[in-house]
């Protein structure tokens, strides 16, 4: 490019090459340098958090005397185009970077800085009357506003995509117990023929398990409404007030209508990030069920006619480029690829809960992208096998009742009348003989006296139903 298209800027290193329509700085373009960011850029949610923050400072900075009508105002207006999307193009500064979110920070300070001075009437990259850590940063420190926004963004997206998607796979489920109820089916344990089941009572076990993995995730969203904003540095509060992170906290609850709160201790708030961990851990044993749930579901609607074929799945694409007429379980295998680089995203957070030395973690750009992209991942895959697949589902109800009956499982209701050795005697006859259960008994003249089509009966093996 020409020498034209760029400005001179100047830190504490030096001088620094920025382009001319940047609206970033010279912190920024360092970071850049240092790691070009390549594909994996900053989340625009957690720029839109950092964002609110810087909005939300600059109100309390004049609430404290601290920063004057103009700078504040200037500076507001700044941020709130970040909140609001408009300058996502600039920031450019990757995952990869200092440890602390410093990088991504500085962006956000030199972005609103030169913006705020463009509406005073001012040049891009003169920090002034609009200074990017005099003013836009002032009583804070990337050390508590990296983390928190980071808590903020997760509590957002858990509310407003997560839960809702969980909720919607959940109602579905429980939709489809309901309308397999009358489905009896062959149960299975260690992939061989056990007792039979109705359809219905494993479609509410899948809704029970995605209402247990809710459960998980709320409960550990207890700690992501804390808040390390205030601890500044490295936890004392140096160059903060306490009523300023009060009236910080306060105009981040008023535009999130959530009610985060101040970190209990600073030292811990910023030193480790066990609430991210935790999450992660819940996110990972949402991932697990999940892909258990769709394993079940590829493996009931395999076939058609070679397989279990006891589902019948939605045909969403053709499923070979060799095979005509073809068709993939795709949902099921894209809610078990996704449960993969979750459970691979919980390792990441894992192995940076533990670069918390001293007083800060250096591990936080990773851990968020990971946390972020387990929990985009998780809410696209929930509401997409929803509408895509589990509503569409059928079951083969005459299938079921043909493999029911063939069960040498059946045998288990004979026990209480034959007893367990002459009953499994009739199984492996059975078995050897490719005849059913009800076949061998009748054939031997056994249980004359009983009503062997009421003993027999594969719907009462399944349990009670409700009056």
């Amino acid at each position: 490019m020409d020498q034209e298209k760029y400005r001179t800027e100047e830190d504490s290193l030096g001088k620094v090459r920025v382009p001319e329509a940047a609206y970033w700085g010279a912190q920024t373009q360092r970071a850049i340098e240092n790691f070009p960011p390549g594909s994996l850029t900053t989340s625009v949610d957690l720029v839109r958090s950092i964002g609110m923050i810087k909005w939300a400072a600059a109100l309390a900075n004049k609430e404290t005397g601290r920063l004057g009508k103009e700078i504040c105002q200037a500076v507001v207006a700044a941020a709130r185009e970040v909140m609001d999307g408009k300058l996502d193009a600039h920031f450019v500064v990757g995952i990869f970077q200092t440890g602390s979110g410093t990088s991504s920070n500085m962006n956000a300070n030199e972005v609103i800085a030169n913006r705020a001075n463009e509406m005073l009437g001012h040049g891009r990259g003169r920090k002034h009357p609009v200074h990017p850590n005099d003013h836009v940063n002032l009583g804070q420190s990337s050390n508590d506003v990296f983390p928190s926004a980071i808590h903020i963004t997760a509590v957002e997206m858990i509310e407003t995509r997560l839960e809702p998607a969980l909720q919607t796979l959940r109602d579905e489920f429980l939709d489809k117990a309901s309308e397999f109820d009358e489905v009896v089916k062959t149960g299975r344990t260690h992939l061989q023929d056990a007792a039979p089941v109705r359809l219905g009572q494993e479609f509410a076990g899948y809704a029970a398990m995605l209402g247990h993995g809710m459960k998980r995730v709320r409960a550990a969203m207890d700690a992501l409404y804390e808040l390390a904003l205030g601890g500044t540095a490295v936890g004392t509060g140096i160059g903060a007030s306490r009523s300023f992170v009060e009236h910080v906290i306060t105009q981040i609850n008023r535009q999130t209508g959530r009610v985060f709160h101040e970190a209990e201790n600073h030292f811990a708030a910023q030193g480790a990030r066990g609430a991210l961990v935790e999450m992660s851990g819940a996110l990972k044993t949402l991932a697990v069920d999940l892909t258990k749930i769709a394993n079940d579901i590829r493996w009931l609607g395999s076939g058609p006619r070679a397989g279990i074929g006891e589902l019948i799945l939605p045909a969403v694409q053709p499923g070979s480029s060799i095979m005509p007429g073809k068709v993939n379980p795709v949902l099921p295998e894209i809610v078990i690829q996704v449960g993969a680089q979750v459970i691979g995203n919980d390792s990441i957070i894992s192995i940076g809960g533990q670069g918390g030395n001293f007083e800060l973690n250096t591990m936080m750009p990773v851990m968020a992208h990971a946390l972020f992209q387990s929990i985009s991942l998780l809410s696209a895959a929930a509401r997409l096998f929803s509408e895509k697949c589990v509503s569409g589902l059928r079951a083969d109800a005459r299938r079921c009742l043909e493999m029911v009956e063939r069960s040498l499982s059946l045998a288990t209701a004979l026990v209480p009348h034959i007893g367990y050795d002459l009953a499994a005697e009739i199984a492996q006859e059975a078995g050897e003989s490719n005849q059913t259960i009800r076949e061998v008994v009748i054939r031997r003249g056994l249980l004359g006296g009983c009503d062997l089509d009421d003993i027999l009966d594969p719907e009462k093996m399944t349990g009670y139903r409700d009056e």
